[in-house]
């Protein structure tokens, strides 16, 4: 009797190998979403590199020296020089930072406007025409020609390249929210609402604004890549911020003139643009096909 109530509880009792652990959900994302992981690393160098600049072996990005005047790229100058023997790496270095900000405080900027008048164009529809016609007159005109015209009318600095960018890229967003918000609420849920007497204030922050956060986030890396193309396209043509602060459309603004003879000069700006503008492009397009669901269900 004892026996066989021993081998009846014997397979009850707990096993003693180890389970299959599945693997981790970050994993499972980053292997599907590679550009999110490659973009997220490229640009969160670019950002330890502007904040640790001093710290990276640098020198006075603005210190002069007419000894060492367009040096080569050497072991005691990483990059060379320019034509007033200011180091190049440093001016590099330094220039991230000016870049950084302007492309995230423009995306921020344009991004907290433009949602503001494409919430207001899309759901108040008496305003819809009038808010639409103004923003299509401001899109007719080239962002980077608005934006050098509202630079004419002010002096060089970072804080009035930021406003005019900004001001520039505000249609964008506001079309695209507005267009978001025209299909959203016709939505059985947002009708719903307003028959049960709920107030447009409601409406907009429980039930259209959560649903416009996934576009906005893409919309927002795009803006910041363009922020920075055409920060230095306003400093290469002498309209952004002043010659007197490193930035990369400053430095390949400066080395233009020995571009045959030194293109060291406008190569490393130039190319530090180009990887931080692929880092964003690529982190935006990561971001567009993780949060969209027709694009998350091919992947």
């Amino acid at each position: 009797m004892t026996a066989q109530s021993n081998t009846i509880a014997a397979p009850l009792a707990a096993p003693t190998g180890s389970e299959p652990v599945s693997p981790p959900k970050k994993r499972s994302y980053l292997r599907k979403h590679p550009a999110v992981t490659v973009g997220g690393v490229l640009l969160l160098l670019m950002i330890l590199i502007a904040i640790f600049a001093p710290l990276l072996w640098t020198v006075d990005p603005t210190a002069i020296s007419t000894s060492r005047r367009t040096r080569v790229p050497s072991e005691l100058y990483w990059f060379g020089t320019d034509m007033l023997g200011r180091d190049i790496y440093s001016r590099v270095t330094y220039g991230a930072r000016v870049s950084l900000l302007v492309g995230f405080s423009v995306a921020f900027l344009a991004s907290v406007i433009g949602l503001a008048v494409g919430l207001f164009a899309g759901f108040v529809r008496w305003a819809d025409g009038i808010v639409m016609r103004i923003i299509d007159g401001m899109m007719s005109i080239p962002p980077i020609l608005l934006a050098i015209a509202l630079m004419a009318l002010t002096r060089g600095s970072v804080q009035n390249v930021i406003i005019a960018i900004t001001i520039a890229e505000i249609p964008r967003v506001a079309r695209l929210v507005r267009s978001v918000v025209l299909s959203l609420r016709e939505q059985p849920y947002v009708e719903a609402a307003i028959s049960q007497g709920a107030r447009v204030p409601r409406i907009i922050f429980r039930h259209i604004l959560p649903n416009t956060v996934a576009p906005m986030m893409v919309q927002a890396t795009y803006i910041c890549a363009s922020a920075m193309i055409v920060e230095a396209i306003l400093s290469f043509i002498g309209a952004g911020v002043p010659p007197s602060t490193p930035s990369w459309g400053n430095i390949m603004a400066e080395g233009r003139a020995l571009w045959q003879v030194r293109p060291h000069i406008i190569f490393f700006p130039a190319l530090f643009l180009s990887i931080t503008v692929l880092a964003v492009n690529l982190l935006g397009d990561g971001l567009r096909d993780s949060l969209d669901p027709r694009l998350a269900k091919s992947l």
